[in-house]
């Protein structure tokens, strides 16, 4: 009996065969209207005052800052070779071999860094609260972000690693193992794999983009939208809220997903990569994991700063309309 599931090879990671335009593409689009749409309805409720103009211009905005960053840690921190480092006018370039290919390779982590500076940029231009602008983006993104992790799914890319799970998928594209090695063998037996001596053989791996499409989309989304949104604070407080979640479960499923090949783990301390031990292994820290310890640090920073931040907003204030009412009962 087969202890694994095959990925579906009826999906296609092209929405027309005769075109170069692929579900990826189209799911960051859904992506962003999702999140557009929820910030309208927010908007409606009267969690923020913008007009229709200006919240369009904070999407150009964001959006810019979120793919330039994204692209730019893809291919300059997580590239794991000096490419890009010495042809740079390649990384926005979207040809290779003078085919069409659009922009290969976009970072998570790298993305939220733009978006910041796209929304901070925005901030400051409109003179409107940025802490109180990206309370109500973070609120909506996470079930925008679910889209994306589908389209990597669709896309048949970011596997997770090795498991013998009974949901555990053979992705065609994944790299396979010689049956050379006894660990790669035995794991194939007990399985229901078939195999030669010698032969390469795919094995299945986590389905991580479904868990990170749940997690880090669905599952921070409600928590964001329907727990942390009623009970904001201050202006920072969500934010700091998304922070913390968002980089808990990264960290927590980067231990099934597979690093980056040209980066493998940036901490190595587990056992011997010919078991399967190492696949299971703690010690193991992907840069996916760094980055998101990062965010989770920044995160519960972020609580006491935000904080203070309000609290001298609100002395301001208080200062200004007892100035204010000083001045009025003089006049009178």
């Amino acid at each position: 009996m087969l202890n694994f599931v095959n990925y579906p090879d009826w999906i296609s990671p092209f929405i027309f065969t005769s075109l170069p335009i692929r579900w990826y593409s189209m799911m960051y689009i859904v992506a962003f209207f999702v999140t557009y749409i929820l910030f309208i309805r927010q908007r409606t409720k009267g969690y923020i005052s913008i007009s229709n103009d200006d919240t369009l211009t904070l999407f150009l905005y964001a959006i810019t800052g979120l793919i330039i960053g994204a692209r730019l840690f893809s291919t300059l921190l997580y590239d794991g070779s000096l490419y890009y480092w010495t042809k740079p006018w390649l990384i926005f370039w979207p040809f290779q071999n003078g085919r069409f290919v659009g922009l290969p390779g976009m970072s998570y982590h790298g993305g939220l860094v733009g978006a910041v500076a796209g929304t901070y940029i925005f901030s400051k231009r409109y003179k409107m609260s940025f802490l109180h602008i990206g309370d109500i983006l973070v609120t909506g993104i996470p079930l925008g972000y679910t889209f994306g992790r589908l389209g990597n799914f669709i896309n048949g890319e970011l596997w997770g690693r090795v498991s013998d799970v009974p949901w555990a998928m053979i992705f065609p594209a994944a790299p396979r193992f010689s049956t050379n090695y006894e660990w790669v063998r035995t794991f194939a037996d007990s399985i229901g794999i078939e195999y030669e001596l010698g032969q390469l053989i795919n094995l299945p791996r986590h389905p991580s983009q479904l868990y990170e499409a749940f997690f880090e989309g669905i599952v921070l989304f409600l928590f964001m939208y329907f727990v942390i949104q009623k009970r904001r604070k201050y202006d920072g407080y969500s934010i700091a809220w998304y922070l913390v979640g968002y980089g808990v479960f990264r960290f927590i499923i980067e231990y099934v997903r597979q690093p980056d090949s040209q980066l493998g783990y940036i901490i190595a301390a587990g056992s011997d990569s010919s078991t399967t031990a190492f696949f299971l292994s703690l010690l193991n820290i992907s840069m996916g994991q760094i980055l998101s310890l990062l965010m989770i640090i920044f995160g519960i920073v972020m609580f006491p700063t935000a904080k203070r931040l309000h609290a001298i907003k609100m002395s301001k204030e208080t200062k200004g309309k007892s100035k204010k009412h000083e001045h009025n009962r003089k006049k009178n």
